[in-house]
């Protein structure tokens, strides 16, 4: 899918790359759409069904209706704000799907793109599977489709760190001054199986942002939670799980906890269910006055970040990166 775009190629001709790939996961626009969806999403995963009927819920909960289709939307319109170049939109899991993108990409003349995957982080599903998604489509669309590179993960940037601070600075403000110091801060990010974490920075690097915007904003109390965990309970994953340490902070006698979904650059349906709803309940339970900081989305800084990062030639991940998970 192109949104339109106010260039041709040949404005571009001073350019590395003629176009701009934004990549990201998909999600369902309707009700109808949520199964053929989440069929989509664990095709050749021993998922039992009785836990995708389980996932389908969360989105009926909100229409079914994934938020993330939106912020790709809203991404690409700031985005044009900021580049000459056009830019086009396919997702793995849904409409637009990156083959087809791909081929109206060829058809369009695209010779060469750089892609951005809408994930900052170091991680299988996050950036290695993204790579073998492009690649795949490309093998589908045949000796038309346009040479793609993806941008490495982003989350070391300084202006992403900045875009993050911000909001999570934000967030913060909304707790009485008087109470504000002594305020738990939890960033959240995607649990992932132990596993997968044992072969990316991935842990390290969330570790990292979190470390970065808690002293920018001279804020000590701060954890790294993790939230949205879908593995069987065989398989070991990265821990604590955000509802439990919600619980702990509420033990230790704290009266305000902020949640930070740092993992995420947009508000994907696990940062709407699993913290909006579920951990937001939980906090109402034990006591808690709990605020969700806003993630990143289309904050100015990250926009002109991706700006930047799409004018210059792309430096690829090595091509032992980011393993798989080993299968039980």
């Amino acid at each position: 899918m192109i949104l339109p775009r106010r260039s041709l190629l040949a404005d571009n001709s001073g350019l590395t790359y003629q176009a701009i790939l934004i990549v990201s996961f998909g999600g369902p626009e309707q009700t109808a759409d949520v199964i053929p969806f989440l069929e989509n999403v664990l095709r050749g995963r021993n998922v039992p069904r009785e836990r995708m009927l389980a996932v389908a819920k969360h989105y009926y909960h909100f229409g079914g209706k994934s938020p993330i289709n939106d912020h790709c939307r809203a991404l690409i319109a700031a985005l044009r704000a900021e580049t000459p170049l056009p830019v086009y939109w396919g997702n793995r899991n849904w409409h637009p799907l990156l083959a087809d993108t791909m081929r109206q990409m060829a058809a369009d003349g695209i010779k060469r793109a750089v892609a951005i995957a809408t994930s900052a982080y170091s991680s299988y599903s996050g950036c290695r599977q993204y790579i073998e998604n492009i690649e795949k489509a490309r093998a589908e669309v045949g000796d038309s489709a346009p040479e793609i590179d993806k941008v490495p993960p982003f989350c070391g940037h300084p202006l992403f760190v900045e875009a993050t601070t911000d909001r999570v600075r934000a967030a913060l403000e909304r707790i009485p001054e008087e109470r504000r110091s002594e305020a738990r801060l939890v960033f959240t990010a995607h649990s992932i199986p132990t596993s997968m974490s044992a072969g990316c920075a991935y842990e390290e690097q969330l570790r990292s942002t979190a470390r970065e915007v808690a002293a920018r904003l001279d804020h000590p109390e701060w954890n790294m939670a993790w939230q949205s965990r879908s593995g069987p309970p065989s398989q070991p994953w990265l821990e604590p799980d955000v509802l439990d340490d919600l619980r702990e902070i509420a033990a230790d006698g704290a009266r305000d906890v902020v949640v930070a979904p740092i993992g995420f650059l947009s508000d994907h349906m696990e940062v709407l269910y699993d913290l909006d709803v579920d951990a937001a309940a939980l906090a109402g339970q034990l006591g808690l006055n709990f605020v969700r900081a806003a993630t990143v989305g289309t904050h100015p800084l990250l926009i002109s970040m991706l700006a930047q990062l799409a004018s210059a030639e792309v430096v690829p991940c090595h091509p032992g990166c980011c393993p798989g998970p080993r299968r039980p």
